[in-house]
C-alpha cells in the first residue's frame, strides 16, 4: 500500500513566492539604483567639468541646494586667516585619484571683500606634513584668486569617530563645528575644495575633482534575479516530484 506523501503544497508554495517576490524585488531595486547612479555621475561629470563661475554674492547662499549647487566650480578672491587651519583626516579620497594613503586635508576660513567667511579645503597633506611648520612655504599671504568646487558638509554617521579639536584633528567634513570650535565667526553654508593655485612648496596639494563613484549596480541585479530563477528552478523540480508521487 502506497503511502500519501506528507506535507502539502500550500504553505511550500506561499514561502517559495514570498521569497521570489522578494528576490524580484531587490534586482528590480538595483535596476533603479544604476540608473540614479548614473545619472548623478552624468551630473557631477557635467558640473566639474564646466567653465568656473563667480562665486555666488552672500545675499544669495540662503537660496543654494545641495543637490542643485554642488560640484559647480567657482573662482572668487580672498584672504586666509592666517594660523587658523583644521585638519580633517582621511585614509584617501574618493575624487582625487591623485591621492594616494592616509593624510589630512587642511580647511581654513578666507575672507571675502565684503568681510564674509568661507572655509576652503587648501587640499592635501601626507602624515607627515601635519605640522605648519614642515609647510611654511606653503602659506598663503595676502588676498589669494581661488578656484575650486563648491562642497556641502558631511553627516556624522553611526561609526564616524569623534573629532579631537584639542590636537586640531577632524573626522567629519564639518564646518560649521570647526568654525565654532575655533571661534571663526559665522560662515558660508558650503565648503571650497580648492583647485588652484598650487602654493610655493607644493603643500597643501590642491586639485581638480573628478568622479570616481563605483557602479556595480547591474551586477548585483543580475545576481538577484539569478538568485530568483534558480529558486523558481528549484521549486518547480520539487512540485513536480511531489505531484507525481501524488498521481
Amino acid at each position: 500500500m502506497l503511502k500519501k506523501p506528507r506535507g502539502g503544497i500550500v504553505a511550500p508554495t506561499a514561502f517559495a513566492l514570498l521569497c521570489l517576490v522578494v528576490l524580484i524585488g531587490l534586482g528590480v531595486w538595483q535596476i533603479e539604483r544604476k540608473a540614479w547612479k548614473e545619472n548623478l555621475i552624468a551630473t557631477m561629470t557635467a558640473r566639474l567639468d564646466a567653465a568656473p563661475r563667480d562665486l555666488p554674492r552672500r545675499v544669495d547662499w540662503a537660496g543654494l541646494v545641495q543637490d542643485k549647487d554642488e560640484f559647480s566650480r567657482v573662482r572668487f578672491p580672498a584672504e586666509f586667516l592666517p594660523g587658523q587651519e583644521a585638519l580633517v583626516f582621511a585614509a584617501g579620497s574618493g575624487v582625487r585619484a591623485d591621492i594616494k594613503g592616509p593624510g589630512y586635508f587642511v580647511f581654513a576660513p578666507a575672507r571675502l571683500s565684503d568681510g564674509s567667511i568661507v572655509v576652503v579645503d587648501r587640499g592635501f597633506v601626507p602624515l607627515d606634513r601635519k605640522d605648519p611648520v614642515t609647510r611654511a612655504q606653503g602659506a598663503p599671504h595676502g588676498t589669494v584668486d581661488i578656484v575650486g568646487t563648491m562642497r556641502w558638509p558631511e553627516s556624522r554617521g553611526l561609526f564616524t569617530p569623534a573629532d579631537d579639536p584639542k590636537t586640531n584633528v577632524w573626522y567629519l567634513r564639518d564646518t560649521a563645528a570647526m568654525a565654532q570650535a575655533k571661534s571663526w565667526g559665522p560662515i558660508a553654508p558650503f565648503y571650497i575644495d580648492q583647485e588652484t593655485p598650487v602654493p610655493p612648496g607644493g603643500w597643501p596639494k590642491p586639485g581638480k575633482l573628478a568622479v570616481h563613484l563605483p557602479n556595480n549596480h547591474l551586477q548585483y541585479a543580475i545576481t538577484w534575479f539569478g538568485l530568483a530563477l534558480g529558486l523558481a528552478g528549484v521549486y518547480a523540480f520539487w512540485l513536480a516530484g511531489r505531484l507525481r508521487r501524488r498521481a
